[in-house]
């Protein structure tokens, strides 16, 4: 963590589940160069496991809005015990540097994830979106069919219209809203909706979900994303899906409902629709193991060898 201000290191230390704390340890820099911008992004990254074989394709995994890799702190130690399992911050959030002079937008995103997968990876993968990084993971899928193997979506974002609202966000109300958003209490709210079992809202999960605030021009970079309208509806594109799809949805799933799950299911042409049983909205993070169980036999199944 020595590349992270000291804001976001001292935060460490409240950190008190053993997942959590290995993840963190476990967090890697890598300079990502871009067309969008002359700078270089310093973007964080864990990778974890080996490949029992050379041929197999190693897993990327990709996180919601204004959340972090470490909502996968529970899902990627069981994956990586499989093959290698990579999981990133996606420009504009978690971790990774933001930039003064960059907007943050659905194409910056899957322009920065291109140059990271390049960089960091440079051979085919198992993409693997939950929520906002679900919409992430479908455009890259469709723009780079070469790059993804499998496709697989964990309560994904991607079927709803965006919203234009965001292009009015003017000062002071743009930073009103993310001093609203940043507000304890506010995110409490948040992820006590986010699960089935209120009882997963413990102190460390809040930390998780709220490291990234101390990360400079958290405010900005939200806000641009915003203006941007972010990710709307892949309905029409979702048709062109060349991967064998996995949609993972929890049955309790109460931040997108569950009516979503059955829409993708009716319009990508090969695809496995699993319900997650007694879960809100981060199956990963409630039911870990039944996930990553899920996602193997996803990987080792199906005309496609991974």
């Amino acid at each position: 963590m020595s590349n992270l201000p000291p804001e976001v290191t001292q935060l460490r230390s409240q950190l008190t589940e053993a997942t959590s704390i290995a993840l963190v340890d476990n967090i890697q820099f890598c300079l990502v160069s871009t067309t969008f911008t002359s700078e270089v992004i310093l973007t964080s990254y864990v990778c974890d496991g080996l490949s029992k074989d050379e041929q197999d394709t190693p897993i990327l995994l990709l996180h919601g809005f204004d959340s972090s890799l470490l909502e996968f702190r529970r899902l990627l130690p069981k994956l990586a015990t499989s093959r290698q399992t990579f999981a990133m911050d996606l420009f504009g959030f978690g971790l990774t540097e933001r930039l003064a002079d960059s907007q943050v937008s659905p194409e910056a995103i899957k322009e920065h994830l291109y140059y990271f997968w390049k960089t960091a990876i440079a051979k085919p993968i198992i993409l693997v979106g939950a929520s906002m990084g679900g919409a992430a993971a479908i455009d890259f899928a469709l723009t780079y069919p070469d790059v993804v193997k499998k496709l697989i979506l964990i309560g994904s974002a991607g079927m709803r219209k965006g919203t234009s609202a965001g292009k009015f966000l003017v000062p002071p109300l743009d930073r009103m809203a993310t001093d609203f958003l940043r507000s304890p209490k506010v995110r409490r709210e948040v992820s006590l909706k986010a699960y089935a079992d209120p009882r997963f809202v413990t102190t460390d999960a809040e930390v998780c979900a709220s490291l990234h605030l101390a990360m400079p021009r958290w405010s900005d970079s939200l806000i641009a994303f915003t203006k941007s309208g972010g990710y709307g509806s892949f309905a029409k594109q979702l048709a062109y899906l060349q991967q064998e799809t996995l949609i993972l949805w929890g049955d309790r799933d109460r931040i997108l409902g569950t009516k979503d799950a059955a829409k993708f299911q009716s319009i990508i042409p090969n695809n496995k629709l699993v319900w997650i049983d007694n879960s809100g909205h981060v199956p990963h993070l409630e039911h870990p193991e039944i996930t990553a169980q899920e996602i193997l036999k996803f990987i080792y199944s199906g005309s496609q060898l991974c």
